[in-house]
C-alpha cells in the first residue's frame, strides 16, 4: 500500500507539471479519425515499400499499454475500443518539446496520436508518430503486464480493470451484444412486435420466485421490481398484438450462484394462435440460427466437452428422464409414497406434506438436469408447479409445457397459455394457500390479470429464454458473472 501511494503522488505531482508547461492532462481537443483495427484493415497487407509512398496521416486514440524506451525514441502499444496499434515515437519525429513531455507519460495514459503507417524492422505494421499529445493522465497504475489482471473479485468488482487488462473479456461482451442483436433480428424478422412493460408491478408475478420490494412516496404503497414480464405481454395479446417480445432484466430475491444473479436479462416472447409444440421448433431455429452466426458452427465447445445445436433436439416428458437417468421404473414415480421412499434414498429432505408434482420436480432436479449437457426439451411437468400454464388435454395432472436444458442447467422455459378465467383464478387461490404455509415463492393474486382473461385470452403459447444463460453457453463462459458487465457482490471491505 505505500508502493502505490507513492506511486499516486508521483503521478500527481506529474499533474502540476503538466499544468505548469500550459498541458491540460485531462484535455478534450483531440479529434479521432480511426482506429487500430480500421489502419490494420487499410494496410495490413501493405508492404514496407508501398507504405513508404504513402502520405497519408492517422490521428488515434487510445491508452498507453506497454513501451520500450531507447534513450530518443520509444515503442508504445496502444490499445483503442477495437485493439492495439504499436506507435513508433522519436525526438527527431516530433521535436523536441513534444518529445520531452512524452517521456513523462505513464502507462495508463490516455494519449492522442498523428502518424504515418510503416513497418519496423520485425515487419509489424506501426505508426511513426508526428504528433503525441496528452489527454487523459492516469494517477493508477494498471496491473502487471505480464500476469494481466487474474484475481476473480478484483475483476468483478473492477469491470473497467477488467477490460483494459483482459483482451478476451472485451471479446465476451461484444458477443454479448453480436447475441442479442442476432436475436432481436430473429424476432422481428418472424413478425414480432418489441415491446417495454413495466418493471414496477403492484403485483409480483409471471413466475414463482420472492421478489425485491421498494416503495413509492407520492402513492404511499410498496412495488416490486418485477420478477418477470409475463403478464403485461399477455394482457397485450389480450388486446390484440399477435406476437410480442420483450429483452429486458429482471429481478428475484434469491441467491448468488455462477448461475444466479438477482438482476438478470431475460427474453420473453408470446404468440397467439400457437402451442408450445410450435415453440419447441422456433426455439431450435432461433438458438442454432444464433449460434451458427456467432460461433460459426453447430457444434461448440463448452468446457471441456462439446454441444452439439443441430437439430432436432432430444424430447422427454419429465417422468421418462427420471426412469432414464434416475434408473427407476415408471411405476414408482406414478405413486406417492414410492416417489417419496426414491426421494428420499436420493438424499432428498423433504416436507412430508409435499405434493406429488413438487416431488417428482425435486427428484428431476436431482438425478436429471446435471446429466442433460446435449439440447433437451423436458415435457409434461405437473399441474401443480406450473400455474400459469394450460392443462393437457388428455391428462390434467400435468400441463403443455417444456423447459429447455443445455450443459446441465435450464436455458428456457415455455408453455401453452392457461387462458380460462375461472381455472386461472383456481390456481391463483391455491398458490395464496401455498403462501399461507410459508411458500415464499408461491404466485400472488392479480385480479386485474383475471378480468383480462375474462374479456378473452386466444390461444397462446409463451416462452422465456435466459440471454445471460444463452451468452455464457456461446461464450465458453462458466460463470454468469463472467457475462453480466456489472454482477451483483457483496459491499467491497475498505
Amino acid at each position: 500500500m505505500e508502493e502505490l501511494n507513492e506511486l499516486l503522488q508521483q503521478r500527481r505531482d506529474k499533474i502540476e507539471t503538466f499544468q505548469a508547461a500550459g498541458i491540460n492532462p485531462f484535455a478534450n481537443d483531440f479529434s479521432v479519425t480511426h482506429t487500430a483495427q480500421q489502419i490494420h484493415a487499410a494496410h495490413g497487407a501493405d508492404d514496407k515499400q508501398t507504405l513508404e509512398e504513402t502520405d497519408v496521416l492517422y490521428r488515434i486514440g487510445g491508452r498507453i499499454m506497454a513501451r520500450r524506451d531507447f534513450g530518443k525514441a520509444a515503442f508504445l502499444q496502444l490499445q483503442d475500443g477495437s485493439g492495439v496499434m504499436q506507435i513508433y515515437v522519436a525526438r527527431n519525429q516530433v521535436g523536441e518539446e513534444l518529445f520531452d513531455h512524452f517521456k513523462k507519460f505513464d502507462i495508463g495514459d490516455i494519449v492522442g496520436v498523428i502518424g504515418a503507417p510503416f513497418r519496423t524492422k520485425t515487419d509489424e505494421l506501426s505508426l511513426r508518430a508526428a504528433e503525441i499529445h496528452l489527454l487523459t493522465k492516469s494517477l493508477l497504475p494498471l496491473p502487471e503486464k505480464w500476469h494481466g489482471l487474474t484475481d476473480v473479485e478484483t475483476r468483478y468488482r473492477q469491470r473497467y480493470l477488467d477490460l483494459i487488462a483482459n483482451p478476451e473479456v472485451r471479446e465476451v461482451f461484444r458477443k454479448r451484444s453480436q447475441i442479442v442483436s442476432l436475436i432481436r433480428e430473429y424476432m422481428l424478422d418472424n413478425d414480432y412486435l418489441e415491446v417495454e412493460t413495466p418493471m414496477m408491478h403492484q403485483v409480483a408475478g409471471g413466475a414463482t420466485a420472492k421478489p425485491f420490494v421498494t416503495h413509492h412516496n407520492t402513492l404511499d404503497m410498496d412495488l416490486f421490481l418485477r420478477i418477470a414480464p409475463e403478464l403485461y405481454l399477455k394482457r397485450l395479446v389480450v388486446g390484440g398484438f399477435d406476437r410480442v417480445f420483450e429483452i429486458n432484466r429482471n429481478f428475484r430475491n434469491e441467491g448468488i450462484s455462477i448461475q444466479h444473479n438477482p438482476e438478470f436479462t431475460m427474453m420473453e416472447f408470446y404468440r397467439a394462435y400457437a402451442t408450445y409444440d410450435d415453440l419447441m421448433d422456433f426455439t431450435e431455429e432461433l438458438i442454432s440460427n444464433v449460434a451458427n452466426k456467432v460461433c460459426g458452427s453447430m457444434v461448440i465447445p463448452y468446457g471441456d466437452k462439446d454441444v452439439d445445436l443441430t437439430p432436432p433436439w432430444d424430447r422427454l416428458t419429465l417422468k421418462e428422464s427420471i426412469v432414464k437417468y434416475g434408473s427407476v421404473d415408471m411405476t414408482v414415480l406414478d405413486d406417492w409414497e414410492k416417489s417419496f421412499a426414491y426421494a428420499q434414498s436420493l438424499g432428498l429432505e423433504l416436507e412430508s406434506r409435499i405434493g406429488h408434482g413438487k416431488l417428482l420436480a425435486e427428484i428431476f432436479d436431482e438425478v436429471v438436469e446435471p446429466k442433460l449437457w446435449q439440447p433437451t426439451f423436458i415435457t409434461e411437468y405437473p399441474t401443480e408447479i406450473s400455474p400459469l400454464s394450460r392443462k393437457n388435454d388428455q391428462n390434467p395432472e400435468v400441463v403443455d409445457r417444456f423447459e429447455l436444458f443445455i450443459v446441465g442447467r435450464e436455458l428456457a422455459n415455455a408453455f401453452s397459455e392457461l387462458n380460462n378465467p375461472l381455472d386461472q383464478k383456481e390456481r391463483f387461490l391455491h398458490q395464496l394457500e401455498e403462501k399461507a404455509a410459508g411458500d415464499e415463492e408461491a404466485h400472488e393474486m392479480d385480479e386485474d390479470y383475471i378480468r383480462a382473461l375474462e374479456y378473452g385470452l386466444p390461444p397462446t403459447a409463451g416462452e422465456g429464454i435466459g440471454i445471460d444463460r444463452l451468452v455464457m453457453l456461446l461464450t465458453n463462459s462458466a460463470s454468469i458473472r463472467d457475462v453480466i458487465l456489472f454482477p451483483q457482490l457483496r459491499p467491497e471491505i475498505s
